[in-house]
């Protein structure tokens, strides 16, 4: 990280310490905490030494670098009062490409090689859109086509916007002009967009696998439309990989499509994708992954299973618990009280938020970061969460008698007749496992039993984070995405347990909250969209046993729940059923 982020120690006069001395010892009040008086006492004087150190620390710089290091450190307090200070002497847009945009070029570099986090990057980003809205009108229009434009958009079907919004932020203060579209965008708008904003790159988005297939789709369209040459076309997402956007797409596509990892290699391809259009001397993409040629010794031919239906080593005769009540129940409420104890920090830290310690080895630890970014953060948001009423948690859930046929569970109605069913891969290799083997088949004349549950934690929340995204509060945005997203699994993990205690094994649970985390108990929750069950279709079944509306949330035409910070899932009670990939 860099040197601005560690803190320095604070020093404290003798007087301070023998008052904090005096003020632990001192019990006579009831409910004193001597603890927390203490902590109270020194956040303050802490807080001013590092606030006057820093200010110090700044003042002694020349202007220019003072500018770039208030970019670099994420630091607003000063900044319009030296921006102006700038102005006398410097044209505005001069201050924004030969200072500002240095800055965030540095920030790129300390987030490239692991020595910043995401957190300050987007405070970094932050102060450079306070100081380009505080240059603006200052600065003269001109009919040159600035640095560049990208047309940004999720693609149709897929809800997911994080990732997409990452980009846009990081984009935006780095000088390019963004369109960005949103969620849910058939390539028809894309576009129409690219064409009314003369964009120069087309950026796609999807977290979904089935976002891959449109994503595809889509270039095959922009190439029926002989628009390949001119549309440049960045992708990226988590269900995608670099080999199949540079030598799959890349194959069919007939322009430049490239896979982007993150926001910064975003920034870097459309400096490149730019440079080139504009003839920069030296401006060059980078190569493209090269294609591996495939083996074709008997080694490497893939296993198949044998003819049939064929049943894995999974046991059958383990004991059908009895569930309470059969058919569903709607549960509205819940406190965070009650499931915040199953957020799981390191899910949120490292994976929402990005901490981790620097590549280099220097600077904070992972766990010294989570002391003083992580949790002290943490716990402001569910102060507001609670305070601002932006949750809404509930639940519907319910028990269906059940059997299995093949690779099919079959879901029986109170006579005994099929309801509905589910159809699930199976493993090509290893032990060949099916999530219908974990139920009783059909001609063991035994019921078994399923749970089905849909969590949400509320639209409210969505809104929220919404809102800093256009407010440009690109921490807090990130940040309490993040946690929305980890509550929501936090509410299903806590009513997983709800369901192991009800169907009568939850002694079976592990008695320190991190083997939870670890999925040591009995059974599993397995989600749609996953490795064992793939396909999201199938939310349409889950929705018309459950209802989930009675809840506020609803399925979309692409199978998608909204609100986002929701999840469903089929609730397993088999001992061996654990998380796998079915292909």
């Amino acid at each position: 990280m860099h040197a601005s982020k560690i803190l320095p120690i604070a020093r404290f006069s003798e007087e301070e310490v023998r008052t904090a001395l005096d003020l632990i010892y001192d019990r006579r009040a009831e409910g004193y905490d001597p603890l927390q008086k203490l902590m109270q006492l020194f956040e303050g004087a802490t807080a001013k030494s590092l606030k006057a150190g820093k200010a110090e620390e700044l003042a002694a710089l020349p202007l220019d670098e003072r500018l770039k290091r208030r970019i670099i450190d994420g630091e607003k307090n000063g900044l319009e009062a030296d921006l102006d200070e700038a102005l006398q002497s410097r044209p505005a847009l001069d201050i924004v490409n030969e200072t500002l945009l240095e800055g965030m070029k540095v920030v790129g570099e300390l987030f490239g090689s692991g020595q910043m986090q995401l957190p300050f990057v987007l405070q970094s980003a932050e102060v450079m859109k306070t100081a380009v809205a505080h240059l603006e009108p200052h600065m003269e229009k001109t009919d040159e086509a600035g640095k560049g434009t990208i047309v940004l958009a999720t693609v149709r079907g897929d809800v997911h916007d994080i990732g997409k919004n990452l980009v846009d932020i990081i984009l935006t203060n780095n000088g390019y002009n963004v369109v960005n579209l949103g969620i849910k965008q058939p390539v028809s708008a894309i576009l129409d967009a690219a064409e009314e904003h003369k964009a120069d790159v087309i950026g796609m988005s999807g977290l979904l696998v089935k976002s891959t297939v449109i994503m595809k789709e889509n270039l095959e369209e922009l190439n029926q439309r002989d628009l390949a040459a001119k549309y440049p076309v960045i992708l990226g997402g988590a269900a995608l990989t670099r080999a199949y956007v540079e030598q799959d797409l890349h194959e069919i596509y007939q322009g430049e499509v490239r896979y982007a990892r993150d926001a910064f290699e975003g920034l870097r391809l459309m400096d490149a994708l730019i440079g080139v259009k504009r003839g920069v001397p030296g401006a060059k993409l980078p190569e493209l992954k090269q294609r591996r040629v495939r083996a074709t010794a008997p080694a490497a031919v893939e296993e198949r299973p044998e003819e049939g239906h064929v049943r894995s080593d999974v046991a059958t005769d383990n004991p059908v618990p009895e569930p309470p009540f059969r058919g569903t129940r709607v549960i509205k409420g819940i406190q965070l009280k009650e499931y915040a104890s199953w957020l799981d920090e390191g899910a949120l830290f490292k994976g929402q938020w990005g901490l981790r310690q620097a590549r280099t080895g220097e600077g904070p630890s992972y766990e010294e970061l989570v002391e003083s970014e992580g949790r002290p953060r943490l716990r402001g948001l569910l102060d507001k969460l609670q305070t601002d009423n932006l949750l809404e948690a509930a639940v519907v859930y319910g028990y269906f008698p059940c059997v299995s046929k093949d690779d099919d569970l079959i879901i029986l109605d109170e006579q005994g007749n099929e309801r509905t069913r589910f159809t699930f891969p199976r493993q090509r290799r290893g032990r060949r496992l099916c999530l219908a083997d974990f139920f009783r088949p059909e001609e063991s004349g035994e019921t078994d039993v399923v749970g089905l549950q849909v969590v949400t934690v509320g639209s409210r929340i969505g809104e929220e984070t919404a809102r800093l995204f256009e407010a440009n509060a690109y921490r807090d945005y990130l940040e309490l995405h993040g946690l929305s997203v980890q509550l929501a699994e936090a509410l299903a993990e806590y009513w997983h347990a709800r369901v192991r205690s009800e169907l009568g094994f939850a002694g079976e649970d592990p008695d320190e909250m991190q083997g939870m985390f670890e999925l040591k108990y009995r059974g599993a929750r397995f989600s749609l969209g996953y490795g064992a069950c793939p396909n999201l279709e199938d939310r349409a079944k889950i929705a018309d046993l459950l209802q989930p509306e009675r809840i506020g949330v609803h399925l979309s035409e692409e199978f998608q729940l909204h609100p986002e910070q929701s999840t469903d899932a089929i609730v397993i009670h088999h001992p061996e059923a654990k998380y796998f990939n079915a292909r």
